[in-house]
């Protein structure tokens, strides 16, 4: 796909999150009968309970971390808590899903206050088992540096998708 038309291009989520890289497995999150695609967009109440994920590949003896972030906290026009983590899952064998992981970050799901943000889910592949540990922190995480500091490499798949706050929840009262 060319660069220009990838909407994680697009949707800046290369560049604010992460650097270019070629997806090589398949990442399937669902939230109820709802499949993320790359810039749809879900109300809060729909992503209160922790998503369905599934992931490709062929063998259960390679295994992947699963990062969940906000790269807009607490707004978009001034993102201070970039990225706010919001689950982080290691150890899911291949052809598996999350749920066969080891979740060390808690699912917490989004409540965007002001602005519509990005909540991206990034896959890696790990070098192997309990070689990934959870930040002592889930404010200004950096998907980038996590990579880096357990030598995960590139992403080898991610999807995102939009949320703003519902109207009628707060607001201006009659």
């Amino acid at each position: 796909m060319p660069r220009d038309r990838d909407p994680l291009v697009v949707g800046r989520v290369i560049g604010d999150v992460l650097d270019p890289f070629t997806r090589t497995i398949s990442l399937r999150v669902t939230f109820g009968t709802r499949e993320v695609n790359n810039g749809c967009e879900l109300k809060p109440s729909q992503v209160v309970n922790q998503p369905r994920v599934d992931i490709g590949g062929d063998d259960l003896r390679t295994f992947y971390t699963l990062v969940l972030v906000d790269p807009d906290a607490p707004s978009p026009s001034e993102p201070n808590l970039r990225e706010y983590l919001h689950w982080l899952v290691t150890d899911i064998p291949a052809t598996t899903g999350a749920s066969f992981g080891q979740e060390v970050v808690c699912y917490e799901s989004p409540r965007p206050t002001v602005g519509i943000h990005r909540f991206v889910f990034v896959l890696f592949r790990q070098l192997g088992r309990q070689t990934v540990y959870a930040p002592g922190w889930r404010q200004n995480f950096n998907t980038k540096d996590f990579a880096e500091l357990y030598n995960l490499g590139l992403p080898v798949a991610a999807v995102y998708f939009n949320c703003q706050r519902e109207s009628g929840s707060g607001g201006r009262r009659r």
